[in-house]
């Protein structure tokens, strides 16, 4: 069986649990950025008494055009993020794409990414939970875009298999192919029935894919988001920049980091609401 609630890093997350926040830039451009992002992560945290993973990618290796920036590399990436981590406490994040670059990233990170595309991809979940269960990672899987909510079982077993339990879904949208992700906020409950705790992806279901580099609506985002966190899901995922229509990847759909805390001061009402309407067992600590 999942395990659910378990930890990353400090944090708990699932059943019972406060929301938690996975937030960072999509891509690591520079040292400065990610620990700037970080830092004001951390003072977000603290002031609102959210608990949040960053998160950021070493390598943006599903982009559409060969021409789309795609990061520092692993080694590179994977030094700088161990240096977010040092100045502020924060559990990491970011995605891995080939089987042999797992047991490196788990070394650093306490939540490793299967991204959409690659859910399917035994070798990868193989590698991705067999490097976790060695250093007590999780795992949190993105939903492909062509995927119901229900198949999704069939990766969380492999993850058991493989032997990690500590797994989690994450929804993003699906695709119907006229450049527009749709959510299915049924999707929430449903992946919950699987035991695991269920993110949703405030950012990249706002998407708007195809052409040489991916558009977004981003002040979709906030209405989104909102309506997962009254369906009950135990994290978000935000991806936030300084200046995102300045941002090397994915800017149209990112967060600036300036309006995050207004954003979460209403996600973290709706929760409260949500709470409030719960069995005592039930609440949130």
């Amino acid at each position: 069986m999942p395990s659910n609630p378990f930890a990353i890093g400090p944090w708990q997350v699932g059943l019972g649990q406060p929301l938690l926040l996975f937030a960072g830039p999509c891509v690591i451009e520079s040292e400065d950025l990610v620990l700037q992002v970080a830092e004001r992560l951390k003072q977000i945290g603290e002031e609102l008494r959210i608990p949040i993973v960053f998160k950021a990618s070493y390598d943006k290796a599903n982009r559409t055009s060969v021409k789309s920036f795609r990061g520092p590399g692993l080694q590179a990436g994977l030094k700088i993020l161990e240096k977010a981590r040092a100045a502020t406490g924060l559990p990491l994040l970011t995605d891995v794409h080939e089987p042999g670059q797992a047991g490196s990233v788990a070394e650093v990170c306490q939540v490793l990414q299967v991204p959409a595309f690659l859910a399917r991809q035994t070798d990868l979940v193989e590698a991705i939970a067999t490097a976790t269960a060695r250093t007590g990672g999780a795992i949190n899987v993105k939903k492909p875009q062509f995927t119901a909510p229900e198949d999704m079982i069939h990766v969380v077993r492999k993850c058991e298999q493989f032997g990690n339990p500590r797994v989690l879904l994450t929804e993003r949208g699906a695709c119907f192919g006229y450049h527009r992700l749709v959510n299915d906020f049924r999707s929430i409950p449903v992946m919950q029935t699987m035991g695991v705790p269920v993110v949703f992806d405030a950012t990249h279901s706002v998407q708007l894919p195809g052409g040489e580099t991916t558009g977004g609506q981003r002040e979709m985002v906030p209405f989104l988001a909102r309506a997962a966190v009254a369906c009950g899901c135990d994290a978000l995922f935000f991806e936030t920049h300084p200046d995102p229509d300045r941002a090397k990847s994915d800017g149209p759909n990112m967060i600036p980091l300036a309006e995050l805390p207004r954003i979460l001061k209403q996600l973290l009402r709706i929760r409260r609401a949500l709470s409030d309407n719960l069995p005592s067992e039930e609440v949130a600590s």
